[in-house]
């Protein structure tokens, strides 16, 4: 070992230090993965009471009821393919969990409707960003037939300067209509009537 040692053009400190370096790279790898495989499971996603109410209309879709037994979890969805991507999407998530923590009350029903559209939004501008990469995770687009006839043609000749957002909105989760034509106090006044609030309750809560 000393005679290999010395042929090396380097002192020993200096090659002690790159082979713990590389083992201590090896092992940082390995924790993002298995971070980013734990922290993209549904299991982890609704661990706060908060999302339990995502899960609910997710749970009613066909991504998790597909014909073809291929169920789509949280993860595969929103967040990016590749170690480095989609660790820093859980960065970026971490945003989220601070309002969680620190914000509304989102645990309670009425809150977390009330505030759904700016979520749903900034959701939407996220897969816009990405190019809805994570869809075509599983759906190709030269693969894509569907019930109507020109479905194959439509997704061939219109979809120009599109990603998959753009058309394919509200597939999972609870309906929100598009930023351009969403009216917040038409909103509020669903969410009053549905939980049974008198009118101008919506307005008060979001001012807190």
């Amino acid at each position: 070992m000393a005679r290999f040692l010395a042929a090396i053009p380097i002192s020993r400190p200096i090659f002690i230090a790159l082979i713990l370096g590389g083992l201590a790279g090896m092992l940082f790898m390995v924790f993002l993965l298995e971070f980013d495989r734990y922290s993209s499971t549904n299991e982890f996603c609704t661990s706060c009471h908060s999302m339990t109410y995502v899960e609910e209309e997710y749970q009613k879709s066909v991504h998790y009821n597909p014909v073809s037994g291929v169920r789509a979890e949280c993860g595969d969805c929103h967040v990016s393919e590749g170690v480095f991507s989609a660790t820093w999407d859980h960065i970026k998530g971490g945003k989220d969990l601070w309002k969680q923590l620190f914000g509304a009350n989102y645990d309670d029903p009425v809150v977390n409707a009330l505030h759904l559209p700016e979520a749903a939004f900034a959701t939407r501008q996220w897969f816009r960003e990405t190019g809805s990469a994570t869809c075509q995770r599983c759906h190709v687009l030269e693969a894509i037939q569907g019930k109507r006839a020109d479905t194959a043609a439509i997704h061939r000749e219109e979809t120009q300067g599109k990603t998959c957002i753009d058309c394919h909105e509200n597939l999972v989760h609870r309906h929100v209509p598009s930023q351009e034509t969403f009216k917040r106090a038409a909103w509020n006044q669903m969410i009053e009537e549905e939980f049974g609030l008198a009118p101008g309750t919506a307005e008060r809560i979001l001012a807190d």
